[in-house]
């Protein structure tokens, strides 16, 4: 536990027993303080000077409030001074403000790709700042993941497709996993073809929106054509085309650092370009592998 000095706290803690002049109040007379969720999921990234945890307040009040925060060590996997640092022991609402951040630091070089670290943290503040209704909501989970540059050429090659939508409609497939290949679109960025994906003889095309990199979503064109209904469905329901897009309901991501794409992707089919129906919102990994684990996963027979 890391605790802010007991005169400091006194301090805090009469200031905090004034009621906050009632022009400022927004939806109750009441004063509560805390944090806005009770789990903050945070990438951090290589050239950052800290990410957010949202603190809020149920009003505003005439003058600044200060509290202190401390680090609960037990739960915690996350090592401060290691992987994180806490950029402030305190946090303070401005004088008229509803809401304020507790700064943290990312240790982005201690981080390991693989690694999900996590670390409590807890407001220190009198018990009458405390809502019984949010009581949970004074400390909150902050969970960290590394996120590496975004190179597309890391998502060619050899790529393990595992997906729902094989297990539900196999066609001529007896497995719900795929080995299959991929590259690197020669004309559009960020964008790699993968070489029957699903199906034989059916490409699919994915792409990676890499404007917002703690945002890491992948997208599908429109009416790709997935495959033929005869040989999935055993039947011709529409023009004989099964086509898919990004799902509308779920989004998809890619994870820079492991080389993997958890997609969903919505089935539907067509008839002369009017909707028949929906097949329905698919989830799929797709995980990319080296040579030398695609060789092995050849010779069981992938």
């Amino acid at each position: 536990m890391r605790f802010l000095r007991f005169m400091t706290l006194c301090a805090l803690a009469a200031l905090s027993f004034v009621a906050c002049e009632e022009e400022y109040t927004t939806y109750s007379d009441a004063e509560y303080v805390m944090f806005a969720d009770t789990m903050s999921i945070n990438m951090v990234l290589p050239d950052q000077e800290y990410f957010s945890v949202a603190v809020a307040s149920t009003v505003a009040c005439k003058y600044d409030r200060t509290f202190g925060v401390e680090i609960v060590d037990e739960g915690s996997n996350a090592i401060e001074g290691q992987h994180f640092r806490l950029l402030s022991n305190s946090i303070t609402i401005p004088a008229g403000k509803l809401a304020t951040e507790v700064k943290v630091q990312g240790l982005y070089d201690n981080i390991l790709p693989t690694d999900s670290l996590g670390f409590t943290l807890r407001l220190v503040m009198p018990e009458q700042l405390e809502w019984e209704l949010y009581k949970d909501n004074v400390q909150t989970k902050v969970v960290m993941y590394k996120a590496c540059p975004f190179d597309v050429n890391n998502f060619s090659g050899w790529c393990v497709v595992t997906s729902l939508l094989l297990r539900n409609y196999p066609g001529d497939n007896d497995s719900y996993q795929r080995l299959i290949k991929t590259e690197v679109h020669p004309s559009v960025p960020n964008t790699v073809i993968l070489r029957e994906c699903f199906y034989d003889g059916y490409d699919l095309t994915i792409t990676f929106d890499t404007t917002d990199v703690a945002n890491p979503i992948v997208t599908m064109d429109k009416d790709q054509l997935l495959s033929d209904e005869a040989s999935v469905f055993g039947q011709i329901l529409g023009d004989n085309h099964i086509l898919t897009t990004h799902s509308s309901y779920y989004p998809s991501y890619y994870n820079s650092c492991q080389r993997f794409v958890e997609l969903w992707n919505e089935v539907y089919v067509e008839d002369l370009g009017e909707m028949i129906g929906t097949v329905g919102h698919f989830y799929s990994i797709l995980e990319w592998v080296s040579d030398e684990e695609a060789a092995d996963l050849k010779k069981q027979g992938m």
